[in-house]
C-alpha cells in the first residue's frame, strides 16, 4: 500500500478541495474600501487544521494567492512523511541541485515541496544537519541557507536541535 501524498505535493486544485476557504473583512489601515469589502482570506486544511491567511492586500485575488502560499509552507512545516533508510531525494529535489548547492526562490511554486522534503530528511536523521545534507546531496551550509529561506523552518529545526542537546544553527 502506498503512503498518502503529502498535501503540499498535490496540485493546487486538489489541495483546495481538501480545504475550507473563508473570506472576511480585513482589519487595520486601508481606508473605506478595506472596511466594506471582504478581501481577507483564511484557508484551512481540514484534515490537519493547518491555516494560511492573508489580509494585507486590497485585492481578494492577491490575498487568496498569498494565503495559499502560506498554507503550503505551514503544511510543509507541520506534516511529516516517512523517509526510508535507503530513500534518495525526489526528482524535483535533484533537479534543483547543482554542484552540491540547492537553488530555488522562496516565492517559487515548488518551494514548499522542497522545504517539506528537506525537513523530512532532517527529521529522519534526528536533526543532524550534516547527515541530512549528505543524503540530500548538498553541503551542510547549503542546507542551512535553504532552511533560512523559511525562517519558521529554521526556527523549527533549531528548536528540535536544542531539545536534543545539539547546538543551535547559525
Amino acid at each position: 500500500m502506498n503512503a498518502p501524498i503529502h498535501p503540499v505535493r498535490l496540485p493546487i486544485e486538489d489541495l483546495l478541495k481538501t480545504c475550507e476557504v473563508k473570506r472576511t473583512r480585513g482589519s487595520g489601515p486601508g481606508g473605506q474600501h478595506r472596511n466594506k469589502v471582504e478581501t481577507a482570506i483564511v484557508i484551512t486544511h481540514v484534515e490537519s487544521g493547518v491555516v494560511g491567511q492573508a489580509s494585507e492586500k486590497r485585492s481578494q485575488h492577491r490575498n487568496h494567492k498569498v494565503a495559499l502560499e502560506r498554507l503550503r509552507v505551514n503544511l510543509a512545516l507541520a506534516i511529516r512523511t516517512p523517509v526510508e533508510d535507503n530513500q534518495t531525494p525526489s526528482a524535483l529535489w535533484l533537479s534543483r541541485v547543482k554542484s552540491r548547492k540547492v537553488s530555488i526562490n522562496p516565492a517559487h511554486e515548488d518551494f514548499p515541496c522542497l522545504l517539506c522534503e528537506a525537513i523530512d530528511f532532517v527529521t529522519v536523521v534526528d536533526f543532524d544537519v550534516s547527515a541530512a545534507a549528505d543524503r540530500l546531496g548538498i553541503s551542510s551550509s547549503q542546507l542551512v541557507k535553504f532552511l533560512k529561506l523559511a525562517p519558521s523552518a529554521f526556527e523549527l529545526v533549531n528548536r528540535e536541535r536544542v531539545a536534543r542537546s545539539l547546538r543551535k544553527l547559525n
